[in-house]
């Protein structure tokens, strides 16, 4: 219990310096597009009003409030990834095939990106606002998540595959395992992104280079969290495990 309070708290630690940076990261690489796509949305807004159409709503935030907001966000989302990530490791890491635990949780947090960040963003990347019809949000949510999902899964079965083939084969070539991770891992998420619904809702008006300058930037956001996270808690957890150093008096020394 000791030992897992001890990781929790570690976790908790490294997931806040990740989120800071991370929020540091998306404020300077994100919010420029940001400003730039709602300056398209109230350029079409302003177009409908002189057409005679009502215009939609102020927002409840004001962009400096949700500048100011965004380091909260990362903050708050850094700890409760960091708490979580703690818990995971304490659980997996018997199952971790690897005598250090800086690894260990290096390996982690790797899969913990292909998983949740990565696999769902190549099926559903991130829109800038201006982007998306409010009537599929809900559609849009529910086969993310469930995107999310098949990533771990994907994840799963990509570490089983290879300790399946050991059962399977006695004594397998070197190349047996690698080949049965990744025949795992791509057949997940192929057969995953073909049943999920395909989503796209970008106008042909919007600017291509704004948009994927927007996502690299979401996607970039996410890669500093998550590797800033494994390398502080892997740093943490390393320097724990070291033990004190204990000083010898010198031989000969004054009695």
């Amino acid at each position: 219990m000791r030992t897992f309070c001890s990781l929790l708290v570690r976790g908790l630690i490294a997931g806040l310096f990740a989120g800071l940076l991370a929020g540091t990261f998306a404020y300077v690489m994100g919010e420029p597009h940001i400003d730039a796509a709602i300056a398209i949305e109230e350029a079409g807004t302003s177009a409908h009003t002189h057409a005679g159409e009502t215009p939609g709503d102020e927002p409840l935030i004001s962009r400096n409030g949700q500048r100011a907001g965004l380091f909260l966000a990362t903050s708050l989302y850094g700890v409760a990834l960091g708490g979580i990530f703690a818990v995971a490791f304490a659980l997996l890491r018997r199952r971790l095939r690897t005598p250090s635990d800086s690894y260990a949780a290096l390996g982690l947090a790797a899969a913990g990106f292909v998983g949740i960040v990565l696999v769902p963003f190549l099926k559903y990347p991130a829109n800038p606002p201006a982007v998306g019809d409010p009537e599929t949000i809900t559609t849009r949510t529910v086969s993310y998540l469930l995107t999310l999902v098949i990533g771990l899964l994907a994840v799963w079965a990509s570490v089983a595959a290879p300790r399946w083939a050991d059962d399977r084969f006695k004594r397998p070539a070197a190349w047996i395992r690698p080949a049965f991770g990744a025949a795992a891992f791509v057949t997940t998420v192929a057969i995953a992104y073909l049943i999920l619904p395909a989503v796209n809702e970008v106008p042909g008006t919007f600017p291509a280079t704004l948009l994927w300058q927007f996502r690299l930037a979401a996607l970039g956001t996410q890669t500093v969290l998550w590797l800033l996270l494994g390398f502080a808690f892997a740093a943490l957890v390393d320097r724990a495990a070291k033990p004190a150093v204990e000083v010898v008096p010198a031989a000969g020394g004054a009695a």
